[in-house]
């Protein structure tokens, strides 16, 4: 990356940090370019050289914010995706260490940003990424376990709701916990205490 393109990202970093620090404020209807400016530091031009609008910003956002997230976690992990079909099923259990550990490593590294994203999810659009991922990650996975398609809907849902709920939680009380000793909740909740490790 050269010096001009370093800039440029950097800017762009300050744009979507001042977003997301803006959302924990107040709904996105009422954001307006100026607050944008004043928040990360830049004049208006300087915003209008990267984006046309404000909602150009945010998906710029959404990006920054799952490109963050994937970063968390190794080569072979983000690669499981594209060998669905033909891996081990051992393989396709995400409820372990392997994929806990990076997971709640990067919510308790960025507890704010998180907390924002959680409570803006519908305004990042992350309902429709959630939605991608069922079609082209979860749906593949629970027909592999065998779910019945009528209901694999109902399962992730479950699935989900019930680790966001102990990741609320452990927000609230400003991720005290160790990673470790959640993960080990999660494994509880999800295989019940004598079928763990822990």
């Amino acid at each position: 990356m050269n010096k001009s393109e370093s800039k440029y990202f950097n800017t762009a970093t300050k744009m979507d940090l001042a977003l997301i620090s803006l959302l924990k404020k107040k709904s996105f209807d009422y954001i307006t370019v100026s607050e944008i400016c004043e928040t990360a530091g830049v004049n208006r031009s300087t915003f209008y050289l990267h984006y046309e609008t404000v909602g150009d910003l945010l998906d710029e956002t959404a990006r920054y914010l799952l490109n963050s997230f994937l970063s968390y976690f190794s080569t072979d992990t983000k690669s499981i995706a594209l060998n669905l079909k033909n891996c081990e099923l051992n393989d396709l259990i995400f409820i372990c260490d392997k994929y806990l550990t990076p997971y709640l490593t990067y919510i308790k590294d960025n507890k704010e940003i998180f907390a924002t994203a959680l409570a803006n999810n519908k305004t990042l659009g992350f309902e429709d990424v959630y939605q991608r991922m069922f079609d082209n990650i979860f749906n593949p996975i629970l027909e592999r376990f065998h779910y019945p398609s009528s209901i694999r809907q109902y399962v992730m849902m479950y699935y989900l709701n019930g680790i966001n709920a102990i990741i609320v939680e452990w927000l609230k009380n400003g991720c005290a916990m160790s990673t470790d000793e959640l993960s080990k909740i999660i494994a509880i909740c999800i295989y019940g205490k004598d079928n763990t490790n822990g």
